[in-house]
């Protein structure tokens, strides 16, 4: 028999010594979908922006064709996660995959589609539609996860995420060596086949699970503050993410003299170190709770600052060395894991706190928003890269770039500075004592 949301839930209350056969089942579902969607994501960095270029496409063009990937993933996002339990979340995954894995191959024909406006637009239309297969997957997934795991969401957010920096890690030197020795039109389908085939993998692995519809909407959970801020959090580290896409293959080929394979293994400075801290910090965060906000505010300003050395910045006058980029990618990749595990434990405690319900529709809105977010910052970071890049250099672009993330962060670090001087304000006018969470300025 499949399991329903009640007997999800019967099963999973508290911590348990072992995993059940539907933990384990979720696990290996998420981790594939999170795997191969990724590794597909992944491929166009090092050589699509070059590619572009020679079909008559502009660094502006390029940018946004990247950002249309994005923005409809926050359109697909947001209806995902507001009809999760109608539609079902097993659908709504094994559909998404397919999607996705369809255009991925179609993506690998347009190599062939005249030149200029013609491939354009072919390729917002392709990325578009593979955008919505994607939201619809990564939206079910996320849900399915939390719901599964309700009191380990980011260890086991965590524990996937290596998945997803492994897809991210192969991705990229895959793609770039795939098209250096076959051409264009390989890679998309060697790494679609790949995604179609885990179409029937997940209808038979992937458990079902049923809820019924809930009275509370997107509206409501944006209008606590913190979800707000932290939403914006996001936003400004994976538009970093979406600016690197962009940008950084052509910086590297024109600075360093690099070709596409090299390029792509440059990615790896980013994902190898998010890949591998991710499952270390989700553990932290769900065993020290109140590390919470540590874990976010740090790796935000980590991550921030570390852009401004991607160039170098310019008013630094430190002279630009493949080493010190390299350096500088990893330590982006580990300000990311350090703060992105926090964040959707974050923004489901605080949903709780405002009276929404413990189930599968608080979760599908919670993950729906969570992705509509990073896709937010993944349609802005490549748009606005290209267009700074544009009209600047990558040196200032990279700079502005990570002000955003160091303006969050510190928005962020301010609003639980305030809500920890209130609670103590409070507990002080009621006469009780009052000991912060986790002792000091940020608890």
């Amino acid at each position: 028999m499949e399991p329903t949301e009640n007997t999800a839930l019967t099963e999973h209350d508290g911590p348990t010594r072992s995993m059940s056969r539907t933990q384990i089942f979720t696990l290996i579902s998420v981790a594939s979908v999170n795997f191969g969607s990724m590794i597909c994501y992944s491929i166009l960095g090092p050589f699509f922006p070059n590619e572009a270029v020679n079909k008559g496409a502009s660094q502006t063009a390029i940018g946004l064709i990247f950002s249309c990937y994005a923005f409809s993933n926050i359109i697909g996002a947001l209806l995902m996660g507001t009809y999760i339990v109608q539609i079902g979340a097993k659908f709504m995954l094994v559909s998404g995959l397919f999607v996705s894995g369809g255009c991925t191959i179609m993506f690998g024909f347009l190599d062939r589609a005249p030149s200029g406006t013609v491939f354009i637009a072919l390729c917002f239309i392709v990325r578009s539609i593979d955008a919505i297969g994607f939201a619809a997957a990564a939206t079910s997934s996320i849900a399915l996860a939390s719901k599964v795991f309700p009191n380990n969401v980011a260890t086991v957010l965590g524990s996937l995420e290596m998945f997803t920096g492994l897809g991210l890690i192969l991705g990229p030197p895959l793609g770039g060596w795939l098209y250096q020795a076959y051409g264009y039109e390989l890679p998309f389908l060697v790494l679609g086949c790949i995604l179609l085939l885990m179409v029937p993998f997940n209808i038979i692995v992937m458990p079902s699970c049923t809820a019924e519809p809930s009275e509370n909407s997107f509206l409501q959970l944006l209008k606590v503050p913190k979800v707000l801020l932290i939403c914006f959090f996001m936003f400004s580290l994976s538009s970093g993410l979406g600016f690197l896409d962009t940008t950084l293959s052509l910086y590297a080929i024109e600075k360093f003299g690099l070709t596409p394979g090299y390029v792509g293994l440059l990615f790896l400075g980013v994902s190898l170190p998010y890949g591998l801290s991710s499952p270390v910090f989700g553990f932290f965060a769900d065993k020290y709770p109140t590390s919470r906000r540590w874990f976010l505010i740090l790796g935000g300003l980590l991550s921030g600052l570390c852009f401004c050395f991607l160039g170098p910045a310019p008013f630094l006058h430190i002279t630009s060395q493949l080493w010190l980029l390299i350096f500088m990618l990893c330590v982006i990749g580990f300000g990311l894991g350090l703060s992105l595990m926090p964040s959707l434990p974050e923004i489901i405690a605080a949903a709780h706190e405002q009276g929404f319900e413990d189930g599968l529709s608080t979760l599908g809105m919670v993950s729906g928003l969570f992705g509509a977010c990073w896709s937010m910052g993944m349609f802005y970071g490549p748009m606005m890269g290209g267009v700074l890049t544009q009209h600047l250099t990558f040196e200032w672009a990279a700079t502005i770039q990570g002000g955003l993330s160091v303006l969050a962060a510190t928005l962020l670090g301010l609003y639980y500075q305030s809500e920890h001087l209130k609670k103590r304000s409070i507990a002080k006018e009621t006469g009780n004592s009052f000991v912060g969470e986790g002792g000091n300025l940020l608890a």
